[in-house]
């Protein structure tokens, strides 16, 4: 006698599950048909092809890296977002400028396409994106304003985000900064796109000035960087920083090789002044750390900084889906959403938590124990 067809393809039952986008934190039932969520409720009665149980972890939507490098050629920062990320929770990731006007149909092809994780792209404002140690700004001919709107209005899929463009001295070298953002402004009006935006130091150029031409949402990165780009002044985030954030600018961690202070981010959180998305820049000089460079260790750097848990889940789900315009598809525990999902584990045993520059927190951290990407199950590396 054939067995029954089992209702669904994946049950997933957790001892809390945080829905951020509804603010719900309760132990829960995920059912999932395909590559969506079917139902879910504290208890879902059913059959399923797979079943797991986590009656000590947590269940949250997959995880969003606002700022990262998913190249898998074509950019000499690029990582390959399945074997890099995906395996430690993150479903989702945006690219910050690895691919410009000419090199993106290479990068849709291989990286976006050629991906299990969900990837987007903020278009480099250089049309020849990341290719060379060479600051993609040196040489003002390679901003093609031109080609940039061109390359923004044919994509259909909408699989362009925005545009990325930084200010700091090795992306623009001798350029003008200011003639940098102009055009980058230019784009963006053009095309009805957000900035993705790394300041110039304010020795330079003032905070004032630079946040005075950025719009509502528009995303500045590397938020809680030291000096010369500090946001801190006298212990308080800058007025031209928190005015900013009044008229609707957003503010993205971007931790990096160089951009994450434990004292600013302290100072920062400590006035009130949490970052709306976390995100790890993560790049090819960070492959082979031990232990590895990953969006869940950032998110425990943050909370070991001062950031309420409840905040740090909302930076890596709900907030960057919202920015992202991937509301209703990713980022939340909803019926009809795709089964993206991230089980973690809270491990209280403390763990030295790295800044940038060395300085170091002992604090518990989060350990990813199984991610699934569109209803199918990713395992994460420690697990056999």
């Amino acid at each position: 006698m054939a067995e029954p067809l089992a209702a669904f393809d994946l049950l997933i039952r957790a001892g809390r599950a945080i829905g951020p986008a509804a603010g719900s934190d309760a132990p829960v039932t995920v059912a999932v048909r395909g590559d969506r969520i079917f139902a879910i409720g504290a208890s879902v009665a059913s059959t399923a092809a797979r079943i797991l149980n986590f009656p000590d972890a947590v269940l949250l939507p997959g995880l969003i890296d606002l700022h990262a490098h998913p190249a898998r050629e074509g950019s000499i920062f690029g990582i390959d977002p399945d074997r890099d990320s995906l395996p430690h929770g993150v479903t989702t990731m945006l690219s910050q400028g690895d691919a410009g006007a000419r090199n993106w149909p290479l990068y849709r092809q291989v990286t976006i396409h050629g991906s299990r994780t969900r990837v987007r792209l903020a278009l480099n404002l250089s049309a020849r994106g990341e290719q060379s140690p060479r600051g993609c700004f040196a040489n003002l001919e390679d901003i093609d304003v031109d080609a940039c709107v061109r390359t923004i209005e044919e994509d259909a899929d909408h699989l362009i985000w925005g545009i990325a463009v930084n200010a700091s001295h090795h992306a623009c070298a001798a350029t003008d900064p200011r003639e940098v953002l102009r055009r980058a402004l230019l784009v963006a009006e053009a095309t009805g796109r957000p900035l993705l935006y790394g300041m110039r130091r304010p020795s330079d150029w003032s905070f004032a000035d630079q946040m005075t031409l950025l719009r509502p949402g528009d995303v500045v990165t590397y938020c809680y960087r030291r000096e010369p780009h500090c946001i801190i002044e006298g212990g308080r985030v800058h007025s031209a920083i928190r005015a900013a954030r009044t008229k609707g600018v957003l503010f993205d961690v971007g931790h990096g090789m160089a951009s994450f202070d434990f004292a600013v981010a302290e100072a920062a959180l400590a006035d009130s002044f949490a970052p709306d998305t976390i995100s790890t820049d993560l790049q090819a000089r960070h492959l082979g750390a031990s232990p590895p460079h990953t969006l869940t260790r950032v998110m425990a750097k943050l909370r070991a900084a001062g950031m309420r848990e409840a905040d740090v889940f909302a930076a890596v789900t709900v907030r960057p889906a919202q920015i992202m315009r991937l509301q209703n598809e990713v980022g939340v525990l909803a019926l009809g959403a795709c089964a993206d999902l991230t089980v973690l584990r809270w491990n209280e045993d403390p763990a030295q938590l790295l800044d940038a520059h060395g300085a170091s927190r002992l604090a518990g951290v989060w350990e990813t124990l199984v991610t699934v990407r569109g209803g199918q199950v990713v395992r994460a590396p420690h697990q056999t």
